[in-house]
Parts: structure tokens; C-alpha cells; sequence
């Protein structure tokens, strides 16, 4: 027990800070709305900027918010195994900017994607207001929200028996544009963009550096590490697969400004270290 206290209290100043800070707004966050009530991730966590949610600083804040134990653990045992070690190199000054950098950019991506989603769910459900039919209504569905939920199956059933139902037709205009609206209302947190941004860092330093896996438990150098889990979240991300409730061109957006900064200090400085 002595041991690990020592271990933390040899820790970096900006990875112990930002490991203190992201366990006690979960702590926050769990006893506001257990004891009060109050949703803090309304309040704290990004929301896309034409939700009623959205306040500006969530750009910042959402970075030390937290879905839960298991999400705040990988980020943070990510933050604690590469981050002190890049820390260490780089000084607290230039890691601490590095983090917000990545943080910031994560969001920036994130966002505009969001963006992309959410015009063509518009443009779609202006189509679908201008001629609406149930099939129309359950392609809608399928391409924007995944999956059709069993009450909309059999609300789309009983509109197909009489598809000229003016009640119907109009409930299903509202309920097509109450779906955009849920949408733009899903908060995103997590520090995952600037935890990737650090492997990212890492991968780029420390190129060789064998890692060791958890499954499968084979050793993997740092830099086909990076680039094979760059290359799945651009998968995943590309395939839209909003079931997961993963963001991942945030992830991507923390590797993506990371890249460009550390490109940035390589081209301005001799002694990158």
C-alpha cells in the first residue's frame, strides 16, 4: 500500500492533477444526481451547439466528465501509463498544452462531424415531411438512428393499414423531428481525445517501444500499436456505428491536432525532446 502512495506521489504534477480532477467529478457527478437530482452532464458535458444544452465552455468541461467507473478507469490508466512518461520528457508546461490541445481538437472534430450528421438527417426529414409513406419513414430510421425500435415498428405497421391517416401522417412528421431533436441532445464527455492524442504522442517518440497487449497477449511495437487503432476507429467512425455510444472521430480529432502539433514543435525546435 506504501508502495503504489509512493507511486503516486512521484507522479508528474499535470498526470496526478488531472487523475484527481477526472475521479472527483465522477465522485461529483454521482452524488449531485443521486442525492439532488440535478443532471451535471447537462450542464458540464459537450452538446452539439444547436442543442438548448449547449453552453461554450462545455468545450473544456467535458474533458474531466465520465460515463461511469469502467470509462473513467481506461482513460485514466491510459493517462497514467503514457502520459507521466511524456510528461517527464516534455516538461509540465508543454504536456499540459498538448492535453488541452488534443482535448479541444477531439471536440472540434466530433462536432463538425456532428454537424455533417446532423444536415443530411434535416435534409432527409424534409424529404420525408414533403412526401410522407411508412417505408420512407423506416429507411429514415435505419440510415440515421441505427436501429428501429419495436414501438416504431408497430406504430409503422398500423400507419401502412392506412397510410392516407391524416393523424398519423402527422404524428409521424413529429415523431421523425423529435428523433433529430433527441439527437442533438446526446452529451459526449470522456478524456478519451486527448488520451488518444497521448498515444498518438507516444507512438511518435517512442516508435520501438514494445507494448504489451491484453488480447491477444502478443508484444507490439508503439508505432503499428497507434497506427492499427487509428485505423480502426477511422473504420468504426466511417461505418457510423452509433450503437457503440463511442465517439469516434473524437478520438481520431486527438490523434489528428496531436500529429500537427508535435509536427509543429519538431519544425521549431532542433531538440524536439
Amino acid at each position: 500500500m506504501s508502495q503504489f502512495r509512493s507511486s503516486l506521489m512521484n507522479l508528474p504534477p499535470v498526470v496526478k492533477n488531472l487523475l484527481i480532477i477526472n475521479v472527483l467529478m465522477l465522485l461529483v457527478t454521482s452524488v449531485v444526481g443521486d442525492r439532488f437530482g440535478f443532471n451535471i452532464d447537462r450542464l458540464l458535458a459537450l452538446h452539439f451547439p444547436l442543442s438548448e444544452y449547449f453552453r461554450p465552455h462545455q468545450f473544456v468541461t467535458h474533458m474531466f466528465m465520465h460515463g461511469g467507473i469502467g470509462h473513467l478507469f481506461f482513460n485514466m490508466f491510459a493517462l497514467f501509463m503514457f502520459g507521466r512518461v511524456l510528461e517527464s520528457v516534455w516538461g509540465p508546461k508543454r504536456f499540459l498544452i498538448y492535453y488541452m490541445v488534443t482535448g479541444l481538437g477531439a471536440a472540434a472534430l466530433h462536432t463538425f462531424v456532428g454537424w455533417l450528421d446532423y444536415s443530411s438527417m434535416k435534409a432527409a426529414a424534409n424529404a420525408f415531411a414533403n412526401t410522407p409513406t411508412p417505408d420512407l419513414m423506416l429507411d429514415f430510421i435505419r440510415e440515421h438512428m441505427g436501429r428501429v425500435q419495436p414501438w416504431v415498428t408497430d406504430f409503422v405497421n398500423s400507419w401502412a393499414e392506412n397510410p392516407s391517416n391524416a393523424y398519423d401522417t402527422q404524428k409521424a412528421i413529429a415523431m421523425v423531428n423529435q428523433m433529430i431533436t433527441e439527437n442533438i441532445n446526446v452529451p459526449t464527455v470522456g478524456a478519451s481525445g486527448a488520451v488518444f492524442g497521448i498515444l498518438l504522442a507516444f507512438g511518435m517518440l517512442f516508435p520501438n517501444t514494445e507494448l504489451m497487449l491484453i488480447f491477444p497477449p502478443i508484444p507490439i511495437k508503439a508505432k503499428y500499436f497507434v497506427i492499427g487503432y487509428g485505423l480502426i476507429e477511422l473504420f468504426m467512425g466511417v461505418q457510423n456505428q452509433s450503437g457503440d455510444n463511442i465517439a469516434h472521430f473524437a478520438h481520431l480529432g486527438g490523434m489528428l491536432f496531436g500529429f500537427v502539433l508535435i509536427k509543429i514543435w519538431q519544425k521549431n525546435s532542433k531538440n524536439f525532446y
